[in-house]
C-alpha cells in the first residue's frame, strides 16, 4: 500500500504569542513551531500499517516554520520518502484553503491508495484541511477515525461520533482518513536517530501551483481581557478562617 501522510506545523502554545502591529494576525518573527498533534498521529497510523501489511510510507509537508526537524524526526522514525512544497511565505503558513490546494497538486502525483491527514489543528478552523484537500483529490472522505486495519482494496477505519460512540466502516481505497489518534501513541525517537537521519535523508522539492482560495478574513486578534483574580487570604489559621467566614456571610451562604 502506497501512504501519503500531510503534516503540518502549528504554533507552540507552550511559548507566549505575539500579536503583530497589523492586529490581523500573529507575530510569526516571534513563533516556535511544532509538528501537529493529530497529523503526528496520522504518521504513526502509517508506520503501523506499513509494519502490519508493507507499503511505503510518504510525507508532504509544506515549507514553512521549522518543518526541517519535523521531517528529519519522520524519516528517523521510518518514513520512505519526504517530499516538500515550496511557499511563497517561509514564515506564514497558508491558510487552510490555499494549503489543500497546494497540498493536493503535490499528491496527485505520489499514486496514492491511502491519504491520512491529521483531523484537526488548533490554527484553523473546523478541521477544514482534510474535507478540503479530499474535495481537491475527488476522493472519498472519512473524518475523525481512531484507528485503522488494511483489507483488500479497502480499510477498515474506527470513526468516533460524539458521545464516545464508534463506527467500524470500510472504506474503499483509493481515500483520505481524518486521523483524530493512531491506534498506539506517536513513537518516540532517540536524539541520535534523528541527527543520523539529517545525513542520510535527502528532501523531494516538488514546485506546484494553485489557485489562490479564498479563506476567513481575520479582522482583529487580541489577547483576552484578564478577568478579576483571586484573592489571596493572609494571616494566621484563625484569621483566615474568620475571613472565609465573613466572606460566606457577605455572600449570603451563611447566616
Amino acid at each position: 500500500m502506497n501512504i501519503v501522510v500531510v503534516v503540518r506545523q502549528v504554533p507552540d502554545l507552550i511559548e507566549p504569542l505575539e500579536i503583530a502591529e497589523s492586529g490581523t494576525s500573529l507575530d510569526f518573527d516571534e513563533v516556535s513551531f511544532l509538528v501537529n498533534e493529530t497529523d503526528d498521529h496520522a504518521l504513526e497510523q502509517a508506520l503501523l500499517l506499513k509494519e502490519a501489511g508493507g507499503g511505503t510510507v510518504t510525507v508532504v509537508a509544506l515549507d514553512c516554520g521549522e518543518v526541517d526537524d519535523t521531517l528529519y524526526t519522520a524519516a528517523a522514525k521510518g518514513a520512505d520518502k519526504i517530499v516538500k512544497i515550496p511557499v511563497e511565505d517561509e514564515l506564514r503558513p497558508p491558510a487552510p484553503p490555499a494549503a489543500a490546494a497546494l497540498f493536493a497538486e503535490a499528491v496527485k502525483g505520489l499514486q496514492a491508495d491511502l491519504v491520512l491527514v491529521g483531523s484537526s489543528a488548533h490554527d484553523e478552523l473546523e478541521g477544514m484541511l482534510a474535507p478540503l484537500l479530499a474535495l481537491k483529490l475527488q476522493l472519498p472522505y472519512v473524518g475523525v477515525i481512531r484507528g485503522v486495519r488494511a483489507g483488500d482494496g479497502s480499510v477498515t477505519a474506527f470513526k468516533e461520533f460524539p458521545g464516545a460512540v464508534m463506527a467500524k466502516m470500510n472504506v474503499k481505497l483509493p481515500a483520505v482518513l481524518g486521523i483524530l489518534a493512531a491506534d498506539q501513541p506517536p513513537r518516540y525517537v532517540p536524539v541520535s536517530r534523528i541527527k543520523a537521519a539529517t545525513k542520510s535523508t535527502e528532501f523531494e522539492e516538488v514546485e506546484v501551483a494553485a489557485a489562490a482560495a479564498p479563506g476567513v478574513t481575520v479582522q482583529r486578534m487580541y489577547h483576552p481581557a484578564a478577568g478579576e483574580r483571586a484573592e489571596m487570604l493572609e494571616g494566621s489559621e484563625e484569621e483566615v478562617a474568620a475571613k472565609i467566614a465573613e466572606i460566606l456571610v457577605e455572600k449570603g451562604i451563611l447566616k
